[in-house]
C-alpha cells in the first residue's frame, strides 16, 4: 500500500505529464460553451433588430401605398426595405421586405426593378411557400410587361399544394389576358374544384362570367 508521500509524488508526476493538456482541454471546452452562447445571443439580437425594422417597414409601406402618399414616404419605405435586405438578408424579414419593395416598384410602374427584387427573394430564400409567393408575384409583373405566356410557364413549375387554388386562378387571369377563353375557363374550373366550398366567391364569379360568354 502506498504511503501518503508516495501518493503525493505520484500525483505531482501525473500533473507534470498531463496538467497542460488537461488545462487546454478545459479551456477549449469553455471557449466552445461561451462561443455557442455568444453566437446564440448574437442571433437573438439580430432577429429582434430585424423584427423591429420589419414592423417599421410595414407601417412605412402602408403610408407609401396610400393614394395621398408623398415622395418622402415612398422613399422612406424603399430605404427601409433596402436596409433590411442589406443588413439582415438571411432572415425571412428581409425576404418579406423585398416583396414589399417589389410592390412599391410595381405601383411606380418600375417593372424591371420589381423583378430584380423578386428574383433576389427566389435566389435567397429556401422556403417553398416564400418561393411560391415570389413566383406568383413575378408572374403578375411579367404579364404586366406583356409576357403573359412566359408568366404561365413560370406558374406551371409551382407545386406547393397549399397554393394550388391561387395558382390555378392566376393562370385563368393570365389566359384571359391573352384572349384564350377556353384555357381560362379550364383553369378557373380547376381552381374551383380544389377550393373549399364557398371559400372563393370572386373565383366563382370569374367562372360564371365565362360561362355566360360561352353560352
Amino acid at each position: 500500500m502506498r504511503t501518503e508521500e508516495e501518493q503525493v509524488e505520484a500525483l505531482k508526476n501525473w500533473w507534470k505529464e498531463n496538467g497542460k493538456s488537461l488545462l487546454l482541454t478545459i479551456a477549449l471546452a469553455l471557449a466552445v460553451v461561451f462561443g455557442w452562447k455568444g453566437w446564440q445571443n448574437n442571433q437573438r439580437i439580430t432577429a429582434e433588430n430585424a423584427a423591429v425594422m420589419y414592423q417599421n417597414l410595414v407601417q412605412a409601406v402602408a403610408l407609401a401605398s396610400a393614394p395621398q402618399a408623398t415622395d418622402d414616404q415612398r422613399t422612406t419605405a424603399s430605404h427601409l426595405a433596402k436596409t433590411l435586405k442589406d443588413e439582415y438578408g438571411s432572415t425571412a424579414y428581409a425576404h418579406f421586405g423585398a416583396l414589399f419593395s417589389a410592390r412599391l416598384l410595381v405601383d411606380a410602374n418600375d417593372y424591371p426593378a420589381a423583378l430584380n427584387e423578386l428574383d433576389w427573394v427566389l435566389a435567397e430564400s429556401q422556403d417553398s411557400v416564400m418561393k411560391t409567393i415570389a413566383s406568383m408575384r413575378k408572374a403578375r409583373v411579367m404579364a404586366a410587361m406583356g409576357d403573359a405566356d412566359k408568366a404561365v410557364a413560370l406558374l406551371d413549375g409551382l407545386k406547393e399544394p397549399s397554393f394550388s387554388v391561387s395558382v390555378a386562378e392566376l393562370k385563368g387571369d393570365l389566359y384571359l389576358q391573352m384572349g384564350e377563353t377556353d384555357k381560362a375557363r379550364s383553369a378557373y374550373q380547376s381552381a374551383v374544384g380544389d377550393a373549399p366550398q364557398g371559400g372563393r366567391p370572386l373565383l366563382n364569379l370569374k367562372l360564371d362570367s365565362l360561362a355566360v360568354k360561352g353560352s
